[in-house]
């Protein structure tokens, strides 16, 4: 790290923290040669990878302006979005990937979303999956029907979790 004052290369940290929940870190180092202190933030960079082959940084705003349009007219508030976001956030981030695909993003945000209101989940899902007609909403009603009937935790039919299958069928 060149410091900011003098452009010496190198620099010791004299302390370290962790910030906004654990996704940055920030460094106070001191200059070897002039021995004026700076602070640096480290953040994991997250690429996401458009449809048109286009890569952006992942941003947590943008999850959320879009879930905003699905929860549009429904009882959901900012809070709510927010801890959306952050679970988004955090699932992608959990991967390990540095870079993920925008089907990724949206396979991360269904299942939350769908705990927070079922019909902003339908509203998401019918761009997201991109239905066509009237059987699609019928087959995804169906699987949320059948979803909350089983007992928390049981998988769904193919496998995976109620959420997951759903997620999946509009593959």
């Amino acid at each position: 790290m060149h410091c900011p004052f003098c452009r010496h290369p190198d620099s010791r940290v004299v302390d370290s923290r962790t910030t906004d929940d654990g996704a940055a870190i920030r460094r106070r180092r001191q200059c070897q040669c002039c021995s004026r202190r700076f602070t640096t933030l480290e953040n994991a960079s997250l690429t996401v990878i458009k449809r048109s082959g286009v890569t952006e940084p992942f941003s947590r705003d943008k999850v959320i302006a879009g879930v905003r349009k699905a929860c549009q007219g429904r009882p959901v508030g900012e809070d709510a979005l927010a801890q959306l976001g952050q679970r988004v956030e955090e699932a992608v981030r959990a991967t390990g990937s540095a870079e993920l695909s925008t089907h990724d993003v949206g396979l991360a945000i269904l299942g939350p979303l769908r705990e927070l209101d079922v019909v902003a989940y339908l509203r998401f899902a019918s761009v997201y999956r991109a239905f066509d007609s009237l059987e699609d909403f019928e087959a995804a009603i169906r699987e949320l029907r059948e979803a909350e009937r089983r007992p928390e935790g049981d998988a769904a039919p193919g496998g995976g979790t109620a959420t997951g299958a759903s997620a999946a069928a509009g593959d």
